[in-house]
């Protein structure tokens, strides 16, 4: 693609740019880990050893000060709640049949493995189970799963079956410590007897389970993630479920497609493609499975990302030379320009929350850094203060912005890509990964417990789920080079 002057004179910026393009950061920062501000601090103190006594003092001080920076982030998602030990049986086969065992296996695993991935269970090994699993209410003996060894305050269990051609599974979910009135849910499904829907259906009651006992916040068993994949010979825009399952090819270009972002209500993707007019914004239909148009702007074009309104759509523009950030109406018209300065902005992202702000990348400075502004391009506020900052995304809550950040960034300048999550209001971070790769375009799972992101930890550019404080890492893609993940809004 072509570079504006602006940004040529920029090669930092330069390579933000080709950061949205080929997503890589092209940073040749070394793979030390880079000290936290506090511990700096305290190393400061350290060199003062004729105050022992008060180093002392200070060191308990900092132990406690470190502890509440790693709490925050946990607090802020939810996640500092102590976890529900959840007990979850195989469910009882009601027909034995092939068929039936076939889909009772996946079931049971896809269930298994929401539950354990939601981040608020400790989850009760299968070994520590009674010999008698229940099915039906009537066949539960509370005690056996309250007392140890299951030690269970939660027991999720049920049967399925297939009847005239039809999967059926009937759930509960009960409180082992009352016994009173133990029921807390109680579902029941009916769907076609194929491999998808027993995932579907193990999904919903998974949801059901983790909606009731996740604080009242929606599980995202059934939410999907967008990303780029090479595995198809070109760049493409790929679909799956949140787990990695179902990977499917959405757009066949045959050239490259990059940024893809989902709309709110979930039935278009919006994506930067190459076309006879340059890089475009570009639309696909879920619903329809094909790409439909949408309005071509000058210049270049690219980085789309929706309001959680559906009502807007920001993205990155060189139309006037210097690449600028705009928004348009999702339905096309004319385009507002919300920056003005001599670097290059980019990559923009909405507060979720109240669609009054907007999170971007700029390089007023030199180097790339993340900057706010109101929603009309007004009140802009510099949010990183150091390093190599790109890829915002922002927390479903308003709170926090997820990015890349190379803090110590230059030859020979300790460090890597990694993802930190920065609280806005108190410009306070954590770090969630730890040198391993190059890490980069984090995007918030829609219950803010989880972020999905890119990382080169293993050789080959794949994506990777955490939980928001950067546990429970699993790989999602395996297959070609797999980048730019985007989680659905729901």
């Amino acid at each position: 693609m072509g570079f504006s002057p602006g940004i040529s004179r920029c090669p930092a910026l330069k390579r933000v740019i080709k950061a949205e393009l080929s997503p890589r950061i092209n940073a040749g920062a070394s793979t030390k880990e880079a000290h936290a501000k506090q511990g700096r601090n305290f190393g400061e103190l350290g060199s003062m050893k004729r105050y022992r006594a008060i180093l002392l003092v200070l060191f308990v001080l900092f132990a406690i000060a470190a502890m509440s920076a790693q709490d925050w982030i946990r607090t802020g998602t939810g996640l500092g709640v102590e976890k529900v030990r959840l007990a979850v049986p195989d469910f009882k086969l009601v027909t034995t049949d092939t068929g039936t065992q076939n889909l009772s296996a996946i079931f049971n695993v896809t269930l298994w493995n929401d539950l354990q991935t939601a981040g608020i269970f400790d989850m009760v090994s299968k070994s520590f189970y009674p010999l008698a699993v229940p099915g039906a209410p009537q066949e539960v003996h509370l005690n056996d799963w309250s007392s140890p060894p299951p030690n269970a305050s939660m027991l999720a269990f049920g049967n399925l079956g297939i009847q005239g051609g039809s999967l059926n599974v009937q759930g509960w979910l009960y409180d082992t410590k009352n016994p009173q009135s133990p029921q807390v849910l109680g579902k029941q499904y009916r769907e076609p007897a194929t491999d998808a829907n027993a995932r579907l259906i193990a999904h919903r009651f998974a949801d059901e389970i983790i909606l009731r006992l996740g604080g009242g916040i929606a599980g995202v068993a059934e939410t999907k993630l967008y990303f780029v994949s090479n595995r198809s010979g070109s760049k493409e825009i790929w679909q799956m479920d949140y787990d990695g399952a179902g990977q499917k090819q959405l757009t066949h270009q045959g050239s490259i497609a990059l940024s893809p972002h989902v709309s709110p209500d979930g039935t278009r993707v919006a994506y930067s493609g190459v076309t006879k007019e340059g890089w475009q914004i570009l639309m696909y239909s879920l619903e329809l499975g094909r790409p439909v148009s949408f309005q071509h702007f000058g210049g270049d074009n690219y980085s789309p990302a929706w309001s959680s309104d559906g009502q807007t759509i920001a993205f990155s523009s060189s139309r006037t030379g210097n690449t600028e950030i705009y928004s348009v109406s999702s339905t096309g018209g004319s385009a507002r320009r919300l920056t003005e300065s001599k670097g290059p902005d980019v990559s923009p992202t909405w507060n979720p929350k109240t669609n009054a702000q907007i999170a971007w990348v700029a390089g007023r400075t030199g180097l790339p850094q993340i900057y706010t502004m109101a929603s009309d391009g007004t009140n802009v506020v510099r949010v990183t203060d150091q390093g190599y900052a790109v890829s915002p995304s922002w927390s479903p809550n308003g709170q926090f912005l997820a990015f890349a950040w190379i803090r110590h960034y230059g030859p020979g300048a300790p460090g890597a890509s990694d993802i930190y999550v920065m609280d806005v209001a108190s410009k306070q971070w954590a770090q969630l990964t730890h040198e391993e790769g190059r890490n980069d375009f984090p995007s918030w799972s829609p219950d803010g417990r989880h972020i999905v992101f890119q990382s080169s930890r293993t050789g080959r550019v794949q994506i990777y789920s955490m939980l928001a404080d950067g546990s429970e890492v699993r790989q999602l893609t395996t297959a070609g080079e797999n980048t730019q993940p985007n989680w659905s809004f729901k």
